[in-house]
């Protein structure tokens, strides 16, 4: 079991009704990405890293290193954003810093500054939207919520079959890697290329017949998967706490906006 899929069963809040979970942070994730506020997403991103290390008691360390992989991609992107590359005899936009090479210019322009900035944020407070529900909610509980909001079922079938394979992919891949460092498959760079090539292989030919037998076995049940949820009572209290956190982040968004066009 992944420690992540651990975490989603035993957090603190897992005892909380899945639909609350999902709409507080649903509700966050398209609040942030409609308004595209900075101030917006720095307070979503904070709030629900709160309720991720405080309420749901997961620990500081794990959610850093969970934030570091996304945080790759991310800077990466802002990178592509914020450089630019034009021909030395060009005339630049508005820009903050400007390197000549040869006959390029390389330089940072400020529309540039402002969009990697803005998407900074936004993408920051979308991702902790997305770890507060997969660390306090497991993937039963969100099928669960999913088929009663009467999604298609084969849309709901691929999402659990999706997560499910992680499991199945890392277990399969933990095991030929291991079988491969025995046999000294990663001794030597060109053993490292061909041990990898063989891993890659034998791991798209072990998947592809778990995933008929998997298929198999459904079919052999009906087609249909049946989602088992404990008897959890909704809180007046948690709708309140997430009704609340909506209101003053909209009116505080539509306050900043007022005060920008002023």
């Amino acid at each position: 079991m992944l420690l992540i899929d651990k975490y989603a069963y035993l957090n603190k809040l897992a005892s909380v009704h899945p639909l609350e979970k999902m709409t507080f942070s649903l509700g966050l994730l398209l609040l942030s990405l409609i308004m595209r506020d900075e101030r917006i997403s720095l307070i979503t991103f904070i709030v629900m890293s709160a309720f991720i290390i405080i309420g749901a008691k997961i620990p500081t360390k794990y959610y850093a290193k969970l934030l570091l992989l996304p945080g790759f991609f991310l800077l990466s992107s802002l990178v592509s954003i914020l450089i630019s590359i034009a021909p030395a005899t060009s005339t630049l936009p508005t820009h903050i810093w400007s390197f000549s090479l040869n006959s390029w210019t390389i330089f940072v322009g400020s529309a540039s500054l402002e969009t990697a900035q803005q998407l900074f944020f936004i993408v920051l407070g979308s991702i902790s939207c997305l770890y507060f529900l997969i660390l306090t909610t497991s993937v039963q509980s969100i099928c669960y919520v999913l088929r009663q909001w009467r999604l298609p079922t084969l849309f709901v079938e691929l999402v659990e079959l999706t997560y499910r394979f992680i499991f199945i992919f890392l277990e399969s891949m933990q095991k030929i890697h291991l079988a491969q460092q025995a046999r000294l498959g990663y001794s030597s760079p060109m053993q490292w290329l061909r041990s990898v090539s063989i891993l890659i292989a034998a791991l798209f030919a072990e998947m592809f017949q778990r995933s008929r037998e998997l298929n198999n076995a459904m079919e052999a049940r009906g087609g249909e998967t049946v989602y088992w949820q404990e008897d959890i009572t909704y809180n007046t209290k948690n709708w309140l706490g997430i009704t609340t956190i909506f209101i003053l982040l909209i009116i505080y968004g539509g306050f900043s906006n007022d005060r920008l066009i002023l």
